[in-house]
């Protein structure tokens, strides 16, 4: 961290956290979902839409979504943030919003996000725009991307295949102990092996679910935090960094920004990640939880794939990572981030259910925005971390 960066570290925190619609959610918009969950998070902390005066939202079919849910809501928000990085969008929300409130700029900070992209298949607008590069060469995005990344990451550090279905099956297994979780069927290391190849070296197993849902967060300033929830998720650091949008410009398919952000986001917070007791990452593919693991501190370049063997991160391992069942097996309604802070957020409240990490006091939130192109990450913490 710089000299010159300051963050309000500790002076704003999560106080309600929800989702809705999680699978299939046929006959509601994109809008619907945001609304109804955000409605849930506000409720948790005694609060009410005409409370929000300030709102950060992004939706995939309506550019202008931060006009639409004010209008939806009958709302006057004093700040509207339609900031769009992809799924990483809603952790620099976070970010934005804990400098607003620490400024006054607004008192009930609302993030939101909803999508209907299984029911209402084939309407939404995608935001991949054709690439003069890759076009040519009819890559499939995203997944082509990844498995470019993937297919480099396996020749330069000898990645196997058993390595990813590690990731797969972890995710599948914390998935298990989540009630709302889309996908609970286990998934043996067979079952992942023979699983219907997309994209070399990525089968239909190595990719993200492809759901409806939505999440919301509310956070307020850390003075009015304890008020409204028992026990608040404090927002210590945040940080966000990216260095291309496609993958043909990538400076090295192996390193991703968050190898600038992490760092950044955890010196603001004063920790390190061994110091930290969950971690919620975007996985929408399985070499996406390898490469953050690495580029977060968790363990050294080209030792990811390693690390996540023996189910280090499934439950029972030394470091929980994507304990509601993550994008592979939990969610992923065109966009994740927001749903690694709501996660993040009720592990630290101790909300989760058969999944909770106990004792949990710091949590790590990480989201990925396009190509492995914009990252960004929180740390979150209980009172005992203030």
């Amino acid at each position: 961290m710089s000299s010159s960066e300051r963050f309000p570290r500790g002076r704003t925190a999560i106080v309600g956290s929800a989702t809705y619609g999680i699978g299939e959610a046929p006959g509601l918009s994109s809008l619907d979902l945001a609304a109804s969950a955000s409605v849930r998070a506000l409720a948790q902390a005694g609060l009410t839409p005409a409370d929000v005066d300030g709102l950060f939202i992004g939706l995939p079919d309506d550019f202008l979504s931060g006009l639409s849910l004010t209008e939806y809501f009958g709302i006057s928000p004093r700040l509207t943030d339609n900031n769009r990085t992809g799924g990483s969008a809603f952790l620099t929300h976070a970010i934005h919003a804990a400098l607003a409130l620490d400024a006054g700029l607004c008192d009930v900070a609302l993030i939101a996000y909803g999508s209907n992209q299984r029911s209402g298949a084939g309407k939404l607008v995608s935001s991949m725009r054709p690439s003069p590069y890759e076009g040519p060469y009819k890559l499939a995005r995203p997944v082509g991307a990844y498995a470019l990344a993937a297919s480099r990451y396996q020749a330069q550090y000898g990645l196997r295949r058993e390595q990813l279905g590690a990731v797969a099956i972890a995710a599948r297994q914390w998935a298990q102990k989540n009630p709302d979780a889309f996908m609970r069927e286990p998934l043996t290391m067979d079952e992942y092996l023979a699983a219907r190849m997309v994209a070399d070296p990525f089968s239909v197993r190595d990719c993200c679910l492809v759901t409806d849902g939505a999440a919301a967060v509310v956070m307020v300033r850390a003075n009015r935090a304890r008020d409204l929830c028992t026990r608040p998720a404090y927002l210590l650091g945040g940080a966000a960094a990216t260095w291309h949008r496609d993958i043909t410009n990538m400076p090295d398919l192996t390193v991703t920004a968050a190898s600038l952000c992490g760092p950044r986001a955890m010196a603001q917070a004063g920790v390190k990640p061994a110091d930290v007791d969950v971690v919620e990452l975007y996985d929408a593919f399985t070499l996406n939880t390898i490469l953050f693991l690495e580029d977060l501190g968790f363990c050294r370049k080209g030792e990811g794939a390693a690390f996540v063997e023996d189910g280090r991160i499934a439950p029972g391992g030394t470091l929980p990572v994507n304990t509601n069942g993550g994008g592979l097996s939990c969610v992923h309604p065109g966009m994740y981030g927001l749903f690694t802070m709501v996660e993040a957020a009720q592990q630290l409240a101790g909300k989760a259910g058969e999944r909770q990490v106990h004792g949990a006091q710091l949590a790590l939130a990480h989201g990925n925005g396009g190509e492995l192109s914009s990252q960004a990450t929180l740390v979150l913490g209980t009172s005992d971390t203030l």
